[in-house]
């Protein structure tokens, strides 16, 4: 008996590691904090050895990047805005449990959708009329994009990651298809700015600024989702069904209308990103107009722990390390390989510390309380 306890005593681990209770907001803040500092010193010490570039000064020129002038500023906040929608899109879907990766694809169709109206009905309606054209056409085809992968799901049990995942490609050879059907001049493969000369369907600017208008509406769906999510009805049921389907159904929750209504939700605020991106930022279409936004949303949700407005933070975070890595390329003849390994690092030791928030590490034996 003495040798088998000395055995067991022996095998016991020193290190556990222990569930902790929920850490009140400015703990949790602190250590998310601290970890960013880890990743600048760390990413410092990199750069220093591989470069012998000062870091102050890399950082410095990460900062100019995004924020150095007022338009630099506006762009950023801008560019925020858009990675927000399409986080706030693919929220409702992963609280939920379905893991919607279909974000590109769903801005990018109704991106195509506002172009369509834009080109054909140029001179055929008055501005107004197209402009509102454009916001049910972009609408509505996002809805049916996040609306096919839902009904398969609910209908039929597929995977909704690998059904979304190839809405992408559809909705990519659909915009390179149209481009090609509309490229101008023909055998350029670009369609270049639609409706120059009239400005038709361009969306209209806020106050005199072609910002404003892209942040207000990123403000109000942020408004919308926190409260939607938190204090209706639908927001109620897409916890439990999170939570448990077979829960759901025991309640009377219908799961498969949860499902569907959930996704045409997602798939209608990516269309309006991308009537966005079309009608109020870049004045046309192709295959990169959401620049890979729809895959980074899916990191700034998780980052955020679904919550709206941690995902502003998250969201400028990311994208002032997109723009002050275009900076560091500039400044220092880095590449931008350079500037991913950065912003890789950082990143990692953002999600890191979500270890140490959820859990702790203790040395030594276990007490009762911890076996128990």
């Amino acid at each position: 008996m003495s040798n088998a306890m000395t055995k067991e005593k022996r095998k016991e681990p020193r290190v556990h590691i222990v569930k902790r209770e929920p850490l009140v907001w400015y703990k949790a803040m602190g250590i998310r904090v601290l970890a960013i500092l880890l990743a600048l010193v760390v990413c410092g010490i990199i750069t220093t050895i591989t470069t012998g570039v000062n870091p102050i000064n890399v950082y410095g020129s990460m900062i100019s990047g995004a924020f150095g002038s007022t338009r630099k500023m506006w762009i950023t906040l801008q560019n925020t805005s858009i990675l927000l929608l399409i986080a706030l899109a693919l929220t409702p879907a992963f609280k939920m449990k379905f893991w919607n990766i279909g974000g590109e694809g769903q801005v990018l169709i109704g991106g195509l959708a506002s172009a369509v109206c834009m080109i054909r009905l140029e001179g055929k309606v008055p501005n107004a009329v197209m402009i509102l054209c454009m916001i049910v056409a972009s609408l509505a085809a996002g809805m049916v994009w996040g609306l096919i992968p839902a009904l398969f799901k609910a209908k039929w049990n597929t995977n909704e990651t690998l059904s979304t995942l190839m809405m992408n490609y559809i909705a990519t050879q659909l915009v390179a298809f149209f481009v090609i059907l509309e490229e101008v001049p023909k055998g350029s493969g670009k369609i270049g700015i639609i409706n120059q000369n009239s400005n038709s369907g361009w969306l209209p600017q806020l106050f005199g600024s072609k910002y404003l208008l892209t942040i207000a509406v990123a403000v109000i769906i942020t408004l919308f989702m926190a409260v939607y999510l938190r204090y209706s009805k639908h927001g109620y049921e897409i916890n439990v069904v999170g939570e448990s389907e077979n829960t759901a159904r025991y309640v009377g929750i219908k799961v498969e209308k949860v499902i569907i209504r959930t996704m045409m939700l997602s798939g209608a605020i990516c269309g309006l990103a991308g009537l966005l991106l079309v009608g109020g930022i870049n004045h046309t279409i192709t295959t990169t107009i959401a620049g890979g936004e729809g895959f980074t949303a899916v990191l700034v949700s998780w980052m955020s722990k679904f919550n709206p407005f941690t995902m502003i933070l998250s969201s400028i975070l990311i994208v002032f390390m997109e723009r002050g890595a275009g900076e560091i390329s500039t400044n220092f003849g880095l590449n931008h390989s350079y500037s991913d390994i950065l912003t890789g690092i950082i990143l990692f030791f953002i999600i890191g510390c979500e270890f140490f928030i959820a859990y702790k590490v203790h040395s030594g034996k276990k007490t009762g309380k911890e076996e128990a």
